[in-house]
Protein backbone atom coordinates (compact mmCIF):
# COMPACT_ATOMS: atom_id res chain seq x y z
CA UNK A 1 0.00 0.00 0.00
CA UNK A 2 0.94 3.54 -0.68
CA UNK A 3 0.66 6.87 1.03
CA UNK A 4 3.01 8.95 -1.33
CA UNK A 5 5.07 9.77 1.85
CA UNK A 6 7.72 10.95 -0.51
CA UNK A 7 6.39 12.60 -2.97
CA UNK A 8 8.20 14.85 -5.11
CA UNK A 9 11.45 13.99 -2.67
CA UNK A 10 14.72 12.82 -3.63
CA UNK A 11 17.94 10.14 -2.41
CA UNK A 12 20.67 8.69 -2.95
CA UNK A 13 20.63 5.38 -1.95
CA UNK A 14 23.83 3.30 -1.07
CA UNK A 15 24.53 -0.70 -0.56
CA UNK A 16 21.77 -2.27 -3.15
CA UNK A 17 23.44 -5.58 -3.93
CA UNK A 18 20.31 -7.63 -4.52
CA UNK A 19 16.73 -8.32 -3.78
CA UNK A 20 17.45 -9.75 -0.23
CA UNK A 21 19.41 -6.45 1.05
CA UNK A 22 17.80 -3.87 2.73
CA UNK A 23 18.65 -1.40 0.77
CA UNK A 24 17.09 -2.90 -2.35
CA UNK A 25 13.85 -3.62 -0.63
CA UNK A 26 14.17 0.65 0.30
CA UNK A 27 14.92 1.55 -2.73
CA UNK A 28 11.52 -0.59 -4.00
CA UNK A 29 9.68 0.99 -0.82
CA UNK A 30 10.42 4.40 -1.67
CA UNK A 31 10.29 4.22 -5.47
CA UNK A 32 6.23 3.19 -4.58
CA UNK A 33 6.16 6.00 -2.31
CA UNK A 34 6.91 8.75 -5.11
CA UNK A 35 10.36 9.10 -4.45
CA UNK A 36 13.08 10.19 -6.96
CA UNK A 37 16.78 8.77 -6.46
CA UNK A 38 20.09 7.84 -7.32
CA UNK A 39 21.39 4.23 -6.19
CA UNK A 40 25.28 3.74 -5.93
CA UNK A 41 27.53 1.13 -4.49
CA UNK A 42 31.21 0.03 -4.99
CA UNK A 43 32.34 -0.70 -8.59
CA UNK A 44 33.36 -4.63 -7.21
CA UNK A 45 29.55 -4.67 -5.35
CA UNK A 46 28.10 -3.40 -8.44
CA UNK A 47 29.87 -6.59 -10.66
CA UNK A 48 28.84 -9.18 -8.04
CA UNK A 49 25.04 -8.28 -7.51
CA UNK A 50 22.09 -7.30 -9.80
CA UNK A 51 21.48 -3.08 -9.26
CA UNK A 52 21.25 -2.99 -12.94
CA UNK A 53 17.53 -4.65 -12.47
CA UNK A 54 16.53 -2.55 -9.58
CA UNK A 55 17.63 0.24 -11.87
CA UNK A 56 15.01 -0.40 -13.76
CA UNK A 57 12.21 -1.49 -11.86
CA UNK A 58 12.90 1.91 -9.86
CA UNK A 59 13.51 3.97 -13.15
CA UNK A 60 16.56 5.61 -11.42
CA UNK A 61 20.53 5.90 -12.83
CA UNK A 62 23.14 4.35 -11.13
CA UNK A 63 26.99 6.01 -10.01
CA UNK A 64 29.61 4.15 -9.04
CA UNK A 65 31.50 5.22 -6.28
CA UNK A 66 33.35 4.26 -3.40
CA UNK A 67 32.29 5.38 -0.17
CA UNK A 68 35.56 5.31 1.12
CA UNK A 69 37.13 7.88 -1.54
CA UNK A 70 36.42 11.19 -1.25
CA UNK A 71 36.60 12.46 -4.84
CA UNK A 72 34.41 9.22 -5.82
CA UNK A 73 31.68 10.66 -3.23
CA UNK A 74 32.09 14.17 -4.57
CA UNK A 75 31.59 13.33 -8.01
CA UNK A 76 28.35 11.02 -6.42
CA UNK A 77 26.79 14.13 -4.95
CA UNK A 78 27.62 16.73 -7.95
CA UNK A 79 25.98 14.25 -10.44
CA UNK A 80 23.15 12.81 -8.15
CA UNK A 81 22.13 16.72 -8.25
CA UNK A 82 22.49 17.05 -11.53
CA UNK A 83 20.62 14.19 -12.42
CA UNK A 84 17.54 14.93 -9.84
CA UNK A 85 16.88 18.79 -10.43
CA UNK A 86 17.98 19.89 -6.91
CA UNK A 87 19.19 18.88 -3.46
CA UNK A 88 18.88 15.92 -1.91
CA UNK A 89 16.07 14.59 0.29
CA UNK A 90 17.21 11.42 2.00
CA UNK A 91 20.03 9.41 2.01
CA UNK A 92 20.62 5.94 3.01
CA UNK A 93 23.69 4.11 4.42
CA UNK A 94 23.68 0.78 4.37
CA UNK A 95 27.03 -0.27 3.63
CA UNK A 96 29.13 -3.10 5.96
CA UNK A 97 31.79 -5.14 5.93
CA UNK A 98 34.55 -7.03 7.48
CA UNK A 99 37.94 -8.33 5.92
CA UNK A 100 38.62 -10.18 9.61
CA UNK A 101 35.33 -11.86 9.24
CA UNK A 102 35.56 -13.18 5.68
CA UNK A 103 39.21 -14.14 6.27
CA UNK A 104 37.92 -16.55 9.63
CA UNK A 105 40.26 -14.02 12.00
CA UNK A 106 38.98 -14.22 15.62
CA UNK A 107 38.69 -11.10 17.59
CA UNK A 108 41.31 -11.74 19.53
CA UNK A 109 43.46 -12.41 16.08
CA UNK A 110 42.84 -9.35 14.16
CA UNK A 111 45.02 -8.10 11.35
CA UNK A 112 44.70 -5.06 11.77
CA UNK A 113 45.40 -4.11 8.35
CA UNK A 114 41.92 -5.74 7.85
CA UNK A 115 40.18 -4.13 10.91
CA UNK A 116 41.18 -0.86 9.28
CA UNK A 117 39.80 -1.72 6.10
CA UNK A 118 36.46 -2.92 7.36
CA UNK A 119 36.23 0.49 9.87
CA UNK A 120 36.88 2.50 6.78
CA UNK A 121 34.22 1.17 4.82
CA UNK A 122 31.53 0.05 7.74
CA UNK A 123 31.95 3.39 9.44
CA UNK A 124 34.28 5.96 8.54
CA UNK A 125 32.47 6.22 5.11
CA UNK A 126 29.36 7.08 7.55
CA UNK A 127 31.41 10.13 8.56
CA UNK A 128 32.61 10.58 4.84
CA UNK A 129 29.02 10.85 3.53
CA UNK A 130 27.98 13.28 5.69
CA UNK A 131 30.87 15.78 5.51
CA UNK A 132 30.69 15.44 1.33
CA UNK A 133 27.02 16.27 1.70
CA UNK A 134 27.46 19.22 4.55
CA UNK A 135 30.79 20.74 2.98
CA UNK A 136 28.60 20.65 -0.26
CA UNK A 137 25.14 22.30 1.05
CA UNK A 138 23.61 19.17 -0.64
CA UNK A 139 20.57 18.77 1.53
CA UNK A 140 17.22 20.29 1.61
CA UNK A 141 16.26 21.52 4.87
CA UNK A 142 14.69 18.44 6.75
CA UNK A 143 16.15 16.39 4.62
CA UNK A 144 16.94 12.87 6.69
CA UNK A 145 19.92 10.70 6.52
CA UNK A 146 19.43 6.83 7.94
CA UNK A 147 22.56 4.48 8.63
CA UNK A 148 21.67 1.07 9.15
CA UNK A 149 23.35 -0.93 12.63
CA UNK A 150 23.24 -3.70 14.72
CA UNK A 151 22.39 -4.35 18.80
CA UNK A 152 26.10 -5.32 18.87
CA UNK A 153 27.22 -2.02 19.18
CA UNK A 154 25.62 -2.33 22.95
CA UNK A 155 25.96 -6.07 23.91
CA UNK A 156 28.15 -8.41 23.41
CA UNK A 157 27.81 -10.79 20.61
CA UNK A 158 31.02 -12.78 20.05
CA UNK A 159 31.00 -13.87 16.37
CA UNK A 160 30.12 -10.48 15.21
CA UNK A 161 33.74 -9.49 15.83
CA UNK A 162 35.38 -6.30 14.39
CA UNK A 163 31.61 -5.53 13.32
CA UNK A 164 30.14 -4.67 16.45
CA UNK A 165 33.22 -2.08 16.95
CA UNK A 166 32.34 -0.62 13.37
CA UNK A 167 28.51 0.15 14.50
CA UNK A 168 29.65 1.89 17.70
CA UNK A 169 31.50 4.22 15.65
CA UNK A 170 28.74 4.46 13.08
CA UNK A 171 26.13 5.45 15.98
CA UNK A 172 28.72 7.75 17.27
CA UNK A 173 28.85 9.28 14.31
CA UNK A 174 24.99 10.19 13.63
CA UNK A 175 25.30 11.83 17.15
CA UNK A 176 28.09 14.01 16.17
CA UNK A 177 27.28 14.90 12.53
CA UNK A 178 23.24 14.78 13.39
CA UNK A 179 24.44 17.87 16.11
CA UNK A 180 25.52 19.93 13.32
CA UNK A 181 23.67 18.97 10.37
CA UNK A 182 20.45 19.83 12.35
CA UNK A 183 22.07 23.20 13.88
CA UNK A 184 23.35 24.70 10.64
CA UNK A 185 21.52 22.74 7.95
CA UNK A 186 18.30 21.57 9.76
CA UNK A 187 18.98 18.13 8.48
CA UNK A 188 18.27 14.72 10.97
CA UNK A 189 20.69 12.03 10.95
CA UNK A 190 19.48 8.82 12.73
CA UNK A 191 20.82 5.07 12.66
CA UNK A 192 18.41 2.10 12.65
CA UNK A 193 19.33 -0.73 14.97
CA UNK A 194 18.06 -4.15 12.99
CA UNK A 195 17.34 -7.31 13.72
CA UNK A 196 19.61 -10.22 12.44
CA UNK A 197 18.63 -9.93 8.87
CA UNK A 198 19.57 -13.01 6.36
CA UNK A 199 20.84 -10.60 3.92
CA UNK A 200 24.20 -11.14 2.16
CA UNK A 201 26.21 -9.11 3.98
CA UNK A 202 24.63 -11.06 7.34
CA UNK A 203 24.96 -14.47 6.28
CA UNK A 204 28.86 -13.91 6.31
CA UNK A 205 28.82 -13.46 10.25
CA UNK A 206 29.46 -17.36 11.70
CA UNK A 207 26.23 -18.78 14.00
CA UNK A 208 24.36 -15.90 12.07
CA UNK A 209 21.16 -18.24 11.98
CA UNK A 210 21.85 -19.03 15.39
CA UNK A 211 21.39 -15.02 15.84
CA UNK A 212 18.07 -15.04 13.83
CA UNK A 213 16.56 -18.02 15.75
CA UNK A 214 17.68 -16.60 19.17
CA UNK A 215 16.62 -12.89 18.56
CA UNK A 216 12.94 -14.77 17.03
CA UNK A 217 12.47 -16.57 20.53
CA UNK A 218 13.19 -13.34 22.45
CA UNK A 219 11.16 -10.79 20.66
CA UNK A 220 7.91 -10.32 21.64
CA UNK A 221 6.79 -9.28 17.65
CA UNK A 222 9.25 -11.68 16.73
CA UNK A 223 12.00 -10.55 14.56
CA UNK A 224 11.84 -7.00 12.12
CA UNK A 225 12.20 -8.54 8.26
CA UNK A 226 13.88 -6.57 5.77
CA UNK A 227 10.96 -5.56 4.05
CA UNK A 228 9.55 -4.01 7.49
CA UNK A 229 12.90 -1.99 8.12
CA UNK A 230 12.64 -0.67 4.38
CA UNK A 231 9.04 0.47 5.69
CA UNK A 232 10.62 2.22 8.87
CA UNK A 233 13.52 3.53 6.72
CA UNK A 234 10.66 5.22 4.87
CA UNK A 235 9.06 7.07 7.35
CA UNK A 236 12.04 8.41 9.27
CA UNK A 237 12.52 9.83 4.75
CA UNK A 238 9.01 11.42 5.11
CA UNK A 239 8.23 14.62 6.84
CA UNK A 240 6.51 12.71 9.60
CA UNK A 241 9.55 12.32 11.84
CA UNK A 242 11.11 15.89 11.03
CA UNK A 243 11.79 16.19 14.72
CA UNK A 244 13.54 12.85 14.80
CA UNK A 245 17.47 13.07 14.64
CA UNK A 246 20.30 11.87 16.96
CA UNK A 247 18.85 8.91 17.33
CA UNK A 248 19.92 5.45 17.68
CA UNK A 249 16.64 3.80 16.58
CA UNK A 250 15.69 -0.15 17.73
CA UNK A 251 13.74 -1.66 15.24
CA UNK A 252 13.70 -5.04 16.77
CA UNK A 253 10.82 -6.24 17.35
CA UNK A 254 11.51 -5.40 21.13
CA UNK A 255 14.20 -7.81 21.59
CA UNK A 256 16.36 -4.57 23.24
CA UNK A 257 14.84 -4.01 25.86
CA UNK A 258 13.81 -7.99 26.83
CA UNK A 259 15.90 -9.16 29.62
CA UNK A 260 14.59 -12.89 29.09
CA UNK A 261 11.23 -14.35 27.33
CA UNK A 262 9.08 -17.66 27.84
CA UNK A 263 10.19 -19.33 25.21
CA UNK A 264 13.97 -18.78 26.08
CA UNK A 265 13.40 -20.20 29.67
CA UNK A 266 11.41 -22.90 28.24
CA UNK A 267 14.62 -24.30 26.52
CA UNK A 268 16.56 -24.45 30.06
CA UNK A 269 14.28 -26.20 31.82
CA UNK A 270 13.80 -28.70 29.39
Amino acid sequence: MSYNLLKGKKGIIFGALDENSIAWKTAVRAHEEGAEFVLTNAPIAMRMGQIKNLAEQTGSEIIPADATDMDDLANLVEKSMEILGGKIDFVLHSIGMSVNVRKGRAYTDQNYGFTEKGWDVSALSFHKVCQTLYQKDAMNEWGSIVALTYMAAQRSFPDYNDMADNKAYLESIARSFGYFFGKDKKVRVNTISQSPTPTTAGQGVKGFDGFIAYAEQMSPLGNASADDCADYTVSLFSDLTKKVTMQNLFHDGGFSNTGVSNEVMEKFME
